[in-house]
């Protein structure tokens, strides 16, 4: 029973911590996901707390993990983890029958599960928790509790900074298909010997007021009297879809530059802005003039903005604005706005607004070294990391190494 129970702690532990961590590392991309569900049961009116709710969630789901992982108040990570099991089980069973969301997101960008395998993962670790909860007083305790809190409320702490960090500087780990490195064209071909989508095709006829349904296997091909109605497509298997398979960039004059610009040569810089209304406007400012600096210097400057027409020519300013889906915008980048820079189609420089290069920078040879540079603007995020990643390594070590946890 002993083997079990350890068994179990890290199997929790480990899917809790990894789970927090990833979405941790974009939470954006998790506040999307809440807006997602939010609309599918009709709480719009919870959208403004989607991004204080995806913080919580993550650092909730961490802390659990780490507590009943190394048993830091386990009691108090065992009782969380049951909590959470005994919602998202339900709520993913619900999802899985209705599919009003393709994804649930549960452990954000870096691993997708369709609805079904995430209630069976959530099935099996809501038996896992009642285990650990119907046992949760057969364990030792760790060290005093006002330290063990400490612990805990100290690695909160530093996993919301991590969090922020991550808002602000763009995600550590960018598990989105543009990252840095992607030659876009690539990513929106299907390789050949993939399965293409296939659908079943329904003509519907009308013959002396009445109208019924064929198939291309029996439709009145031979009987004039049959007059056709109108024909519908429905999927019934889903092929391979490319990484990139919604890219279409449209200026405000309705050309569309997505091969134009995918295929320049050159440097392009794509300014994101998903809404340019709610973006800063020191931001935006300090965004157009890096455009007019890249127009002089030769470099070509586009911005990408699912804004409104109206609302686009608002900011006309000499720059190239162009229409871009929104959710398509929400792929490339999270933070409003973005930068990225391009050369042949490949992304060679992606930049939120705080981390972008001063505009002297964008002028001659942009690659090799001067690349890694930038780098460098990150070395408080990567000091978080590190901590945050050393400390969780040496409480897990002194805790596997205490050979008295778990009663017999």
């Amino acid at each position: 029973m002993k083997i079990l129970k350890t068994f179990i702690r890290l199997i929790i532990g480990l899917v809790f911590i990894f789970s927090g961590t990833v979405k941790a590392i974009d939470p954006l991309g998790s506040a999307y996901k809440f807006e997602d569900y939010f609309h599918a049961f009709r709480l719009d009116f919870l959208q403004f707390s989607v991004l204080p709710l995806a913080v919580f969630l993550c650092t909730a789901e961490f802390i659990a993990g780490f507590s009943v992982l190394t048993g830091y108040r386990i009691k108090s990570g065992i009782l969380t983890v049951m909590i959470m099991m005994l919602i998202f089980t339900p709520l993913t069973l619900i999802l899985a029958l209705t599919n009003p969301v393709a994804d649930c997101g549960c452990f954000g960008d870096a691993v997708h599960l369709t609805n079904w395998q995430t209630f069976g993962k959530n099935l099996i670790l809501l038996i896992f928790a009642v285990i650990l909860f119907r046992g949760r007083n057969d364990v030792y305790k760790q060290y005093n509790p006002a330290a063990e809190w400490l612990v805990l409320s100290g690695m909160a702490a530093v996993f919301v900074i991590f969090s922020i960090l991550n808002l602000r500087l763009l995600p550590v780990l960018d598990f989105l298909p543009y990252k840095i490195g992607t030659h876009i064209p690539e990513k929106m071909i299907v390789p050949d010997g993939k399965p293409v989508d296939e659908y079943e095709t329904t003509f519907i006829y009308e013959k002396n007021g009445l109208r019924q349904e064929f198939t291309l296997d029996n439709f009145p091909s031979t009987d004039t009297s049959w007059k056709f109605v109108d024909q519908k497509s429905v999927l019934i298997k889903k092929g391979y879809e490319p990484p990139i398979h919604d890219l279409s960039i449209i200026s405000i004059n309705n050309e569309d530059l997505t091969d134009i610009i995918l295929s320049d040569p050159g440097y392009s810089v794509l300014m994101v802005s998903k809404k340019l209304s709610k973006a800063n406007s020191k931001n935006l400012t300090a965004g157009f003039e890096l455009g007019y600096h890249c127009m002089v210097n030769g470099i070509s400057f586009y911005v990408l903005s699912a804004s409104g027409s109206d609302e686009i020519r608002r900011f006309d300013n000499g720059l190239l604005f162009c229409s871009v889906d929104e959710t398509t915008l929400k792929t490339i980048a999270r933070l409003n706005p973005c930068f990225l820079l391009l050369k042949g189609g490949t992304i060679i420089g992606k930049w939120s607004w705080a981390t972008v290069p001063d505009k002297e920078w964008f002028t001659g040879n942009m690659e090799g070294k001067q690349i890694g540079s930038l780098y460098a603007r990150k070395s408080k995020f990567t000091v978080i990391s590190l901590i945050l990643s050393l400390t969780l390594i040496s409480l897990l070590l002194s805790i596997l190494l205490n050979k008295k946890f778990i009663k017999e």
